[in-house]
């Protein structure tokens, strides 16, 4: 190994899809998707470090877990990085729409990378992220993008500094499921103008459009997510949504403060604010 043995610490942010536009299921089983993904300073801390074999710490989690798949993945492409030891203090709700365990897993390939001495470039990363997983690859460079393709394909925008308050759910929902519940249901756009959500981020006009393709099947596996979107939407949100595949509710405010305030009334909620990036 050529860079340094000391541990390295990363941080895996969470995000939220203020848009969501899923295209109908291609042969190969996945959806096409176009999303605006919000980086918030929600995290995880991820502590990577060589070790005598390797192991992943990520209290909550059960097997299989997405870390440690990517070190498994990252290893098949740069054979000699050592044994690694992964401690993930889990702070983002597990099944919960947020990218979790997507942002812990491209924390460790970041990690990886750093310590095998830097063998793949930020394009190759990409590839090796989109393997693991749909939203591996916008979290690698963790921060506000538009989203396209199966994931894999990543456009930094810039987003207004809005505040956002999270209801987290006991009970995760599983991505498939609500996929599956998707397609049942006859979802699936035929196309997906990417110019017009390019267009949206420009003029920062996106609270009249939020949007997510996926909320009426997580809202059918789960109904009682409509009611946690009523009380968002009765304390004021200016908008108020299913986060990705749920069962995560958010709701937007004008800033953090705001954010704080509602979070402070409404039980199980958690304030969060979009990053500056």
């Amino acid at each position: 190994m050529s860079a340094t043995e000391a541990a390295l610490g990363e941080r895996a942010f969470a995000k939220l899809n203020l848009i969501l536009h899923v295209g109908r299921r291609r042969v190969d089983g996945l959806h096409p998707l176009g999303s605006i993904f919000a980086s918030i300073d929600l995290c995880d801390e991820v502590r990577v470090e060589p070790a005598d074999s390797d192991a992943v710490e990520c209290p909550g989690v059960d097997e299989p877990n997405l870390a440690a798949a990517a070190v498994t993945a990252f290893r098949r492409r740069v054979p000699q990085l050592p044994p690694l030891r992964v401690q993930i203090d889990k702070r983002i709700p597990v099944a919960a729409g947020l990218g979790g365990g997507s942002a812990d897993a491209a924390a460790v390939l970041r990690a990886a990378n750093r310590l095998a001495g830097d063998p793949l470039d930020p394009t190759t990363l990409r590839e090796l992220g989109a393997e693991l997983g749909s939203d591996v690859s916008s979290q690698l460079d963790p921060r506000h993008a538009l989203v396209s393709g199966t994931g894999e394909i990543v456009e930094p925008v810039e987003l207004p500094a809005f505040g956002a308050v999270l209801v987290p759910q006991e009970t995760g929902l599983s991505t498939a499921a609500v996929y599956a519940e998707f397609d049942r249901l006859g979802g699936g756009r035929r196309d997906l103008d990417l110019g017009a959500l390019r267009m949206l981020t420009r003029e920062m006009a996106l609270l009249p459009v939020l949007a997510n393709d996926l909320q009426p099947a997580a809202l059918a596996l789960r109904p009682e997510l409509s009611g946690v979107l009523g009380s968002l939407r009765s304390a004021g949100a200016l908008g108020a949504l299913v986060s990705g595949s749920g069962p995560t509710c958010f709701g937007l405010f004008e800033d953090r403060a705001a954010a704080e305030t509602v979070a402070a009334e409404l039980d199980g909620a958690v304030a969060a604010g979009l990053r500056s990036v």
